[in-house]
């Protein structure tokens, strides 16, 4: 019966000028985003659809929205010379869309680095010596705990805990572009990942418990054609993401990307 609903089913999308991503435009978010060096790859976009949404009509969604005109005209991927441009109305495409985790209410979440001695009561991130993974140098113990399995405290984070929605935006925002001047507090890294994830996702009341719970589903995205990357960019690197993040309630879709490949 569900497969017969998700194949009935057709989506029509409609580009929201007007619902931006307003924490996106505040001076002090763009400023810390541009010391951070995401500000300049990092886009953010909505659009509305018109069918109610359950999680088996997953990969009818994505392929209906990108073969949308709307989005097509509205979606951007970074071009030559830095500069932007529509990713352009496709069919035919390797749409990667993985469910992610977003359960999390509370910014009690991260109290555990605080707990273990990470981040000091005065606010404060433990440094230590240089060391270097991939692109990102590690000064301080935080990037060791988003970085390197065999770190002391990287435990504090199970698994499960690291697939949630709002761990990977502050592991995002945590690591930076690639000229990222990184912070010595934690209440930078941390208040922009609980605005950020407010600005995206939506909560509700059970209506059988009356307790809180996020409504929001939350999909990672990866596109390839012909076996070629094309977005969120045409290289793979863990600071290059993308995320559709859909309300059921009001039936809108907002994709948040970056390409790390602005830095360069």
């Amino acid at each position: 019966m569900a497969a017969e609903a998700w194949t009935e089913t057709k989506f029509n999308f409609q580009h929201l000028p007007d619902k931006k991503l307003k924490l996106l435009e505040e001076r002090e978010t763009k400023d810390l985003l541009q010391k951070w060096s995401l500000l300049g790859g990092m886009k953010a976009v909505t659009f509305g659809y018109d069918q109610y949404f359950q999680l088996y009509h997953a990969e009818g969604f994505f392929s209906d929205f990108f073969s949308s005109q709307a989005v097509g005209a509205n979606l951007e991927v970074l071009g030559s010379g830095r500069t932007w441009r529509p990713i352009g109305c496709r069919s035919g495409l390797q749409i990667e869309a993985v469910p992610v985790a977003c359960t999390v209410l509370s910014m009690d979440y991260f109290d555990r680095l605080s707990e273990c001695g990470v981040v000091r009561q005065s606010g404060d991130i433990r440094k230590c010596f240089d060391e270097y993974l991939d692109d990102f140098t590690i000064s301080d113990e935080l990037r060791k705990v988003l970085l390197m399995e065999d770190f002391e405290h990287y435990s504090i984070f199970r698994t499960e805990d690291r697939e949630e929605f709002i761990f990977k935006l502050f592991t995002h925002i945590c690591l930076g572009g690639s000229v990222c001047q990184f912070e010595d507090q934690a209440e930078p890294y941390l208040g922009t990942t609980k605005s950020l994830y407010k600005s995206l996702v939506s909560v509700v009341k059970d209506s059988k418990t009356a307790a809180l719970k996020v409504a929001s589903h939350v999909y990672k995205l990866s596109i390839q054609e012909d076996g070629l990357g094309i977005f969120p960019s045409s290289g793979q690197h863990v600071q290059s993401f993308a995320y559709a993040i859909l309300d059921p309630v009001k039936r809108h879709v907002t994709v948040l990307s970056h390409d790390w490949n602005y830095g360069f």
